[in-house]
C-alpha cells in the first residue's frame, strides 16, 4: 500500500507519497536533487534531475510544528552518507508555501556538493511564463509553449527514456536579475491550473522545467557547479541549507500570480513607513552632479508637489574628481556644499520631508585610501589577487573589517546628519565569486550573499524606521531574498519615458505594487499629455518622483501635484491589491499597455497608448463596473462604453495615459 503523508490547511493541501523516493503527489519527480562529486545522475544529460542520491534518499520521518505563527512540516530523508531534511512552512489561508532543503554529511568521508535543489515536483503543464531582464529593459515577460521550446514531443512511450534536455534558465555573477528572472509560471491550459514560483536569493540561481516519463516537472536551485562553479565540501556531520523558495497556486495564471503576490505580503517584514512618496533628484534631472546650489529650489518644489522623503543621489561625496574610481569613504564633498550637506538636509527637514542619500555599499573604488587600508581579504579575491570590475574592487562581507567599515559608515550618516532613508546601488557584477577561503568561487559569492542579507538584518536592526531602497543598475538584483527585507525595489534606470510603461506595467510579476518604485520625471519642456504620461508610469506602485519639477509653469506644478494627491489617496489599497493584465503581459513594443491592480473593493487600472498606437483599445474585464478616470483631472477624460463586459477606451492623442478606478 502506498504511504501518504498529508498536510496543510483549507486553502492549501500537500500530499506526500513516501514510498521509494519521497515526492509530491501524484508525480514520480523526487522531491530532492543532490549532485556530489562522484556520483552523478543516473541519467545522464544537461539536467539537474534524475540525481543519483535523489533516487535513494528514503523517507526517515517527520515533524509538524507551529513557528511565529507559520505552520511548518519538516520531512527527514536518509541515504547511506546523507540525510536531508525538507522544510515546508505556510499561513492559514494562503495557497502557497516557503521550502528549502537542508543536507548532512553522515558518513565517514567528507561529502563535496554540485547541487542541491531547493525545490522540485512534477506538474501537469503545457506553458510556461519566464521573465528576461537587462539593464534599462527588465521585466521582459513572454509565453511559451512548452511543445514548441524545449519540450518537443520525441514518442517517449515508444523510447521508454525520458529526454536529455530540458528548458532551463540561470542567473550569472552576482546580479540576481540581469538576464532573466528567478520567477516562472507553469500553467496547465487543459486543467486550467497552475503553479509559480519564485527563488529567494540575491545571487545565483537556477530553475528548470523539463519532461519525464510520466509528464512535466519544475525544478529550482540556488547555486550549482554547472551554471555557477559552485562546490561545497561538507565534513562529517556537517550540513548545507540551500536557499529558499516560494510556490504558489492557483485556477488560471493570473489566480497563480496573485496567491504569489499575497504569499510575498506574508515573508515581508514588517513596512511602517506609511509608503512615502520619495523625490529623488538624478533620473532627467541632476545625473549624479548634486550641489547646494541645484538642490534648494528642486527640494523646495519637491516639497509643494507632496513628497515626503527626498533622496540626495549620487554625487554628493565628489569633490571634483573621477568619482567613480575613488567612491568608498562617503564623505560629503565641500566643493559641491560650501555650507556643508547640513544645509540640504536642514533644508528637506525643514519642509517637513526626510532625508535621502545613495550610497553604493558594496564597492570601493581602486583609487580610494579605504583599498589600502582594509586587509586584503575584506575584497573578493581571485587567483590570489583583488578582482578590478569597472574601477571597483568588491568587499567581502564574510570579512569583519568589510562590515565593520560599512556599519561604521552608516552609523556615521545616520548620526550626523540624521539619514532617514538610504538609495542601495549595486553597480558592477563580479562574475563567478571569490576564491578567498572557501571551497570555490561559486560558493564565496554564495557566503557573501549571506553575509550581505545579514548585514542589511543588522543595519535595520540598530535603526528601526529606516527606510531602504534596493537598487542594482536599476533592478539587476530585484529578488525576495533582499526585498523581504528593503522597503522598495527601483524598477529600472530607463530614462525615455516611452519605454518605461512596459517595465512598469510587468514589474507586479517580481514585485508587490507597494515595493515597486517605478520613475516618474515630468519635464519642463514636455507637453500636458507628456507629463501625465510619465506621471502615470509610477502611480500604481511607489510613486518615485524626479524632474525639474523647480522649473515648471503653474499648470505644468499643478499636474504633479495632482498626481502625487492621487496616488497618496489610493496608496492604501495597492497595499492590498494583486495585478492583473486586461491585454495579457505587455511585449517590449506594445502599443496599448494596461496594468490592473485588483483590491478588495475595487480596481485600479492604468493605460498607456503610446505613438503609432491606434485611437481606440478593448479592454476585457469580468463584468461591467463604473469607470472613474482618477488621473489627471486636469485633462480630457477619454471615451469609453461597454460591451459585453469589454471596456473600449478611445484616446485623443499619443503618448497619452490615464489612471482609473473600477468599482
Amino acid at each position: 500500500m502506498t504511504s501518504r503523508l498529508v498536510w496543510g490547511h483549507s486553502a492549501l493541501t500537500l500530499e506526500l507519497l513516501t514510498d521509494g523516493p519521497v515526492r509530491l503527489a501524484p508525480s514520480s519527480q523526487p522531491l530532492v536533487e543532490v549532485l556530489v562529486a562522484g556520483e552523478g545522475r543516473n541519467w545522464s544529460g544537461s539536467r539537474t534531475v534524475e540525481s543519483a542520491i535523489g533516487a535513494r534518499l528514503r523517507f526517515a520521518g517527520h515533524r509538524e510544528l507551529v513557528v511565529d505563527g507559520w505552520s511548518v512540516l519538516e520531512v527527514d530523508l536518509a541515504d547511506d552518507s546523507l540525510a536531508a531534511t525538507v522544510t515546508f512552512r505556510t499561513r492559514d489561508g494562503l495557497p502557497a508555501f516557503q521550502t528549502w532543503t537542508r543536507i548532512r554529511a553522515t558518513g565517514e568521508d567528507p561529502v563535496t556538493l554540485h547541487a542541491v535543489s531547493s525545490f522540485a515536483t512534477g506538474f501537469p503543464g503545457t506553458e510556461v511564463y519566464l521573465g528576461e531582464s537587462d539593464w534599462l529593459a527588465e521585466n521582459r515577460w513572454q509565453r511559451r509553449d512548452l511543445r514548441e521550446s524545449r519540450l518537443p514531443d520525441v514518442d517517449l512511450d515508444t523510447h521508454r527514456q525520458p529526454p536529455r534536455g530540458a528548458l532551463s534558465v540561470a542567473s550569472h555573477g552576482s546580479w540576481s536579475t540581469g538576464e532573466y528572472l528567478p520567477t516562472g509560471v507553469l500553467h496547465d491550459a487543459d486543467s486550467g491550473r497552475a503553479l509559480a514560483w519564485q527563488i529567494e536569493h540575491n545571487g545565483a540561481w537556477r530553475w528548470e522545467v523539463g519532461e519525464r516519463l510520466d509528464g512535466v516537472y519544475v525544478a529550482a536551485f540556488g547555486p550549482t557547479d554547472l551554471d555557477h562553479q559552485w562546490q561545497h565540501t561538507l565534513e562529517p556531520g556537517q550540513e548545507f541549507t540551500t536557499v529558499p523558495v516560494g510556490v504558489a497556486y492557483g485556477d488560471g495564471f493570473e489566480p497563480a500570480v496573485a496567491a504569489l503576490t499575497t504569499y510575498r505580503r506574508a515573508i515581508r517584514c514588517p513596512d511602517g513607513s506609511g509608503l512615502p512618496v520619495v523625490f529623488n533628484d538624478y533620473m532627467n534631472t541632476i545625473n549624479g552632479d548634486p550641489t547646494t546650489e541645484k538642490l534648494l529650489p528642486l527640494v523646495d518644489a519637491a516639497a509643494r508637489a507632496g513628497a515626503e522623503y527626498f533622496c540626495v543621489d549620487a554625487g554628493w561625496y565628489d569633490d571634483g574628481g573621477t568619482w567613480w574610481d575613488s567612491v568608498g569613504a562617503w564623505e560629503p564633498s565641500a566643493s559641491r556644499f560650501p555650507g556643508g550637506l547640513g544645509e540640504v538636509v536642514d533644508r528637506i527637514t525643514a519642509h517637513g520631508m526626510a532625508p535621502g542619500l545613495w550610497l553604493e555599499p558594496e564597492v570601493v573604488g581602486v583609487r580610494s585610501p579605504l583599498a589600502e587600508s582594509l586587509p586584503p581579504d575584506a575584497f573578493f579575491q581571485r587567483g590570489g589577487r583583488r578582482q578590478v570590475e569597472h574601477g571597483r574592487y568588491h568587499l567581502d562581507l564574510t570579512h569583519p573589517a568589510a562590515v565593520a567599515h560599512l556599519d561604521a559608515t552608516v552609523d556615521r550618516l545616520i548620526g550626523d546628519f540624521g539619514i532617514r532613508y538610504f538609495k542601495l546601488d549595486y553597480n558592477i557584477n563580479p562574475g563567478a565569486g571569490t576564491t578567498s577561503k572557501v571551497d570555490s568561487a561559486g560558493d564565496g559569492l554564495l557566503a557573501h550573499n549571506r553575509a550581505y542579507l545579514r548585514w542589511l538584518d543588522g543595519v535595520l536592526d540598530r535603526h528601526p524606521g529606516l527606510v531602504l531602497e534596493n537598487c542594482a543598475s536599476g533592478a539587476m538584483r530585484m529578488d525576495y531574498a533582499v526585498l523581504s527585507r528593503l522597503q522598495l525595489q527601483s524598477t529600472s534606470d530607463q530614462q525615455n519615458p516611452l519605454r518605461y510603461p512596459p517595465i512598469a506595467a510587468a514589474a507586479p510579476m517580481s514585485v508587490l505594487p507597494e515595493q515597486s518604485a517605478s520613475w516618474a520625471y515630468p519635464q519642463p519642456d514636455m507637453t500636458d499629455e507628456e507629463i501625465a504620461f510619465t506621471l502615470c508610469t509610477g502611480m500604481l506602485g511607489r510613486l518615485y518622483l524626479s524632474g525639474h519639477v523647480d522649473k515648471m509653469s503653474p499648470s505644468q506644478f499643478a499636474l504633479v501635484r495632482d498626481a502625487v494627491t492621487t496616488h497618496r489617496a489610493i496608496r492604501a489599497d495597492l497595499a492590498a491589491a494583486v495585478p492583473f493584465w486586461p491585454l495579457g503581459l505587455p511585449t517590449w513594443t506594445a502599443a496599448w499597455i494596461a496594468l490592473g491592480l485588483r483590491a478588495p473593493d475595487c480596481s485600479y487600472l492604468a493605460v498607456w497608448r503610446r505613438p503609432g498606437a491606434s485611437a481606440e483599445v478593448e479592454l476585457p474585464l469580468a463584468r461591467e463596473t463604473n469607470v472613474e478616470f482618477l488621473f489627471p483631472t486636469t485633462l480630457p477624460s477619454w471615451s469609453h462604453s461597454w460591451d459585453g463586459g469589454v471596456l473600449t477606451l478611445k484616446a485623443t492623442g499619443a503618448p497619452a495615459a490615464r489612471i482609473l478606478r473600477l468599482t
